[in-house]
């Protein structure tokens, strides 16, 4: 009974997280912004990526996307379009570049669980050399005024923590619903403030929040999290869900009026 309940679950988490994409798709089908997929290359490796354009006369700042453990959904690259519909240029990068069907990436693996297995399997030297990548392209666009942060959801938030650890010229890291790093060593070479946006319901995550503070605070480093009352894992999705929960809704409003306020500083 325990694994028939554990199956549905899986598959009905599965099943809202691909309904979603309709919605999200349906938007970047009618964004106005330039939208488009490049190609980010390093040690033999091509990372297609999204960039997301804003409308603006000047140089804009970038933002690195990094995507949940479903890889670069419809979703994630709507994430992006929001971004630069808020003066940003966005960068998402397919991390999961080559390891579908002859060399493709998140579209070509199928289904959730092929998905999620390619995830668990990258080795963090290739995703920091990706993310690196991004980094220097969207760095080198001439709309770009030089500065990037980064953000992450759920897998993706635990990798901009830690990349966070990399990258010593990011401007902010802002972590969605995932852990920090535990080794004080990689800590100590953060160089960046580091925001978390948290739900109430997600004490998988929450219970390293604590641990976080204390290595942050001893080695001299900002990390300011939030947590959002009523609001579940995955909160910034769901609550742009039109059937999301009122409580995954208002969390969401709450945290990208954060997100955009911690990146206009």
């Amino acid at each position: 009974m325990f694994r028939s309940a554990l199956l549905a679950f899986a598959l009905t988490t599965f099943a809202s997280t691909t309904i979603a994409q309709e919605w999200a798709a349906a938007r970047l089908e009618t964004s106005p912004r330039h939208l488009e997929w490049v190609e980010a290359e390093h040690d033999g490796r091509t990372i297609e990526c999204f960039l997301a354009y804003p409308e603006r006369a000047d140089k804009a700042p970038a933002v690195i996307v990094i995507h949940e453990i479903f890889g670069l959904t419809d979703w994630v690259r709507g994430v992006a379009d929001q971004l630069a519909e808020n003066g940003y240029i966005a960068i998402a990068p397919d991390l999961l570049s080559g390891t579908g069907p002859n060399g493709g990436g998140t579209a070509d693996l199928g289904s959730g669980d092929a998905v999620r297995r390619a995830i668990r399997d990258l080795p963090n030297d290739q995703i920091d050399g990706d993310l690196d990548a991004a980094a220097a392209f969207v760095k080198s666009l001439p709309a770009c005024d030089g500065t990037i942060s980064v953000a992450g959801f759920c897998w993706g938030g635990t990798q901009s923590f830690r990349y966070a650890t990399h990258n010593a010229d990011l401007k902010a890291a802002c972590v969605f619903y995932g852990s920090g790093p535990t080794d004080e060593n990689a800590i100590a070479k953060i160089n960046c403030p580091v925001y978390g946006f948290y739900g109430e319901n997600d004490n998988r995550v929450n219970s390293t929040i604590d641990e976080s503070k204390r290595l942050m605070a001893a080695a001299g480093k900002t990390y300011e999290p939030v947590i959002y009352d009523g609001a579940g894992h995955g909160f910034l999705r769901a609550g742009e869900d039109p059937a999301g929960s009122a409580e995954n809704k208002q969390a969401r409003e709450d945290a990208w009026k954060r997100w955009l306020k911690i990146l206009g500083e």
